[in-house]
């Protein structure tokens, strides 16, 4: 299958967009009768980020416009605002392609021991995964990044969502990225998310004496017209694969890892047991 033709980056969001998100917050927080310091609190952030939310130097995320609807009763206009802001290069140029194909996928099949995929990670876990990355960004470059990872997951709760399965090593499951709290809040996020309909968890156990995925992490991909792809990230690239040799040599991985995992139900309840539940 020929590669598919380099889509050209996205152009960064103008400054206006969260500028005008942001004034739209401070409005209905003047309007409700609160200082920032005030709403702040409410809402358990600094009213250092908060102000610079309002003055359009931090995205606002979509939790957060949601607990502010909530607070402010604005019946969903921040939500709606947020939703709606024009993309933004947030994501390494090199992963830009795979953006695209994830976005428009009908199958995913991700196999990953380093760290949970970015689908099924709570805000928190991202922004603790992302804290790690070296060299370091600026706060307000790290929330970008940390929306921008959040609204991808919007693909599992579309009308159609795509069909995914995720195979995760035990051991990905015993960091403790962040603190206890992200940790044991993550936890209970992706217990939830192996309920989801169209969503599959299985846990590779620790220990094991054969392994098919020594090799590193990977991706599977099924577009919209049934071709069939793979992705893998390095240390500082990526790549696509379209031949058909190297996507079936990782189909057929999967498939050895997903043999040698525990099954969804017994995932589960190792969830359950390390949840305390």
């Amino acid at each position: 299958m020929p590669p598919r033709k380099r889509q050209q980056p996205k152009p960064k969001k103008n400054k206006s967009a969260f500028q005008s998100v942001g004034a739209l917050l401070a409005l209905f927080r003047i309007a409700a009768g609160h200082t920032q310091a005030e709403l702040a609190t409410l809402i358990i952030v600094s009213e250092s980020k908060l102000a610079s939310i309002e003055q359009g130097r931090r995205p606002l995320t979509l939790t957060l416009a949601r607990e502010l609807d909530r607070l402010l009763e604005t019946k969903g206009a921040l939500e709606v605002a947020v939703a709606h802001l024009p993309e933004m290069d947030v994501f390494p140029e090199w992963a830009a392609e795979y953006m695209d194909y994830e976005h428009e996928a009908i199958t995913l099949s991700f196999y990953a021991n380093q760290v949970l995929p970015g689908l099924l990670q709570t805000e928190d876990y991202a922004r603790a995964v992302l804290s790690n990355d070296i060299p370091t960004v600026d706060e307000d470059e790290l929330e970008l990044r940390v929306a921008a990872r959040i609204k991808r997951q919007d693909i599992l709760h579309r009308r159609v969502p795509p069909s995914t399965s995720f195979v995760i090593s035990e051991a990905v499951l015993m960091d403790r990225l962040g603190d206890e709290a992200t940790y044991r809040n993550q936890l209970r996020h992706l217990r939830q998310c192996a309920d989801t309909p169209g969503v599959t968890v299985q846990i590779m156990p620790l220990g094991l004496s054969a392994h098919a995925g020594l090799s590193g992490p990977f991706v599977l991909i099924e577009t919209p017209e049934h071709d069939h792809l793979a992705y893998a990230e390095t240390q500082r690239g990526s790549q696509i694969i379209h031949d058909p040799d190297g996507v079936s040599i990782l189909a057929r991985k999967y498939a050895m890892l997903r043999s040698q995992a525990l099954n969804p139900f017994e995932s589960k309840g190792l969830l359950d047991r390390l949840l305390g539940e």
